[in-house]
């Protein structure tokens, strides 16, 4: 059968996604419909045809799923960051867990591992502590989020899973904008001031940072946007971060802090942890506490071991563990995140830690095999392209037997785990953890022995 642009299908849904959209069959065709979920019928209207694949438009929902739910935001549709909230919060779980299990099939060849459920939030809303909203203008300010694949921004007025003090900001820099006259970025021409907002909010001590983003290297208004903002509950401090790259990174390099002392102070568990503007601090607490828990039980520490901490940050995983082992060696290849991760072993009085600056793959085998320290367990946390293939290298050619590995992307995890299987390493279990509610990303913690 010949599949056209602007040609009408009934189809079935049979899976879905990485980005949440339902994926269904004409003719073992593969079809992508938005908005749709598995086992569903819908009707669709083809709007795209490639060589192996096609995209439909949702027209009708002919039988729809037992678990779709009727989104409650309003800017479900054009923001596009929750796509899973249309689907029962239990079935994301399920969902998020087949995506681990189907690439560990399809990418390590792995079928003997069976994965365990991805846990889940009690109240999977308002979980973020960092939020960044750009701004621009066309007709009117707009702040809020770009909508898919575009930088367009949705002119939002709440957001479920942001805190709902984010609310209040909002109303109030648009006020500020108006009162001031600021005038507003424009990414095309790269003139105008203002580009972003973003905040920071402490789990347990409720500090608030805000943050505000200016194509600048001054800052007219620091009087009339502390007069704005006072009354915010619980605002610790309001930094000014100066950016006149002409690229798509948030932060500048440079920061003023004219309110407060710029930075908030927050809990993981029992440790204390200044977050600045610049600091890399996982987004949800709630689930961070669950994922580190689960890292630290899968290292079965007994007291007595010397752990290695690969691209530790900020030091919040390797201070987790400090507690629990004779000593943690964290490495990382930003500076500034080491001196943070420094203060933050004195912060905590934690002695048994100490920090390095440089690339995992390089700092790793010189402290094995030139400074003669063998670790009982290495973890990894790197980012979502996975660990440096020279790091896997200098792991195989230590003589650990556990490699407790922190991921943000299954899939590179997955290919990771392929690729140490060469080296006598297998994978021992995995656990999923939903820091992401609503949305199709998901964190793992896997346990790879030797």
């Amino acid at each position: 059968m010949e599949i056209k642009k602007n040609d009408y299908f009934d189809i079935d849904i049979i899976d879905i996604g990485i980005n949440g959209e339902g994926i269904g069959k004409i003719d073992n065709f593969i079809i992508f419909v938005e908005g749709a979920l598995p086992d569903e019928k819908v009707n669709i209207k083809i709007v795209k045809v490639n060589k192996n694949y096609g995209y439909g438009k949702l027209i009708n929902i002919l039988t729809p799923s037992p678990f779709r739910k009727e989104p409650i935001c309003k800017y479900f549709k054009q923001c596009g960051g929750c796509n899973l909230l249309h689907l029962d919060y239990d079935k994301q779980l399920d969902i998020k867990t087949s995506f681990v299990q189907a690439n560990l099939k399809k990418i390590a060849k792995i079928e003997d591992v069976k994965v365990d459920k991805a846990i889940g939030m009690e109240s999977p809303f308002h979980y973020r502590n960092k939020a960044s909203f750009p701004i621009n203008f066309t007709d009117k300010v707009n702040i809020g989020f770009y909508k898919p694949r575009s930088h367009n921004i949705v002119n939002i007025e709440n957001c479920l899973i942001q805190h709902p003090i984010n609310d209040t900001i909002i109303k109030k820099i648009k006020e500020f904008i108006k009162e001031s006259g600021i005038s507003i970025y424009n990414e095309t021409t790269n003139k105008g001031d203002l580009r972003h907002i973003v905040t920071r909010i402490a789990n347990k001590t409720n500090e608030l940072l805000i943050c505000v983003v200016v194509n600048n290297t001054k800052f007219l208004y620091e009087d009339l946007l502390i007069e704005k903002f006072k009354d915010i509950p619980n605002l610790d401090s309001i930094v000014i971060n100066f950016n006149t790259q002409n690229n798509n990174v948030i932060l500048g390099n440079k920061t003023k802090t004219i309110l407060g002392k710029g930075y908030i102070v927050d809990y993981i568990k029992d440790l204390k942890f200044n977050i600045s503007p610049l600091s890399f601090y996982q987004v949800n607490p709630v689930q961070t506490e669950v994922l580190y828990e689960t890292a630290l039980k899968f290292c079965d520490l007994k007291g007595d071991e010397i752990v290695f901490d690969a691209y530790c940050g900020i030091g919040t995983i390797s201070l987790f563990l400090a507690k629990n082992c004779k000593k943690v060696y964290g490495i990382e290849i930003v500076e500034d995140a080491i001196k943070n991760a420094i203060e933050n072993a004195k912060l905590n009085n934690i002695d048994n830690a100490s920090f390095f600056v440089g690339k995992s793959e390089e700092v790793i085998p010189k402290l094995i095999f030139e400074d003669c320290i063998n670790p009982d367990v290495i973890v990894v946390d790197p980012p979502r392209k996975g660990c440096d293939e020279a790091l896997l290298d200098a792991i195989a050619k230590t003589n650990i037997n556990k490699l407790v590995y922190v991921s943000c992307d299954n899939a590179t995890l997955a290919r990771d785990i392929a690729y140490l299987s060469n080296f006598g390493f297998k994978l021992n279990k995995l656990q999923p953890v939903d820091m992401f509610c609503n949305t199709t990303h998901i964190e793992c913690v896997a346990l790879i022995t030797r």
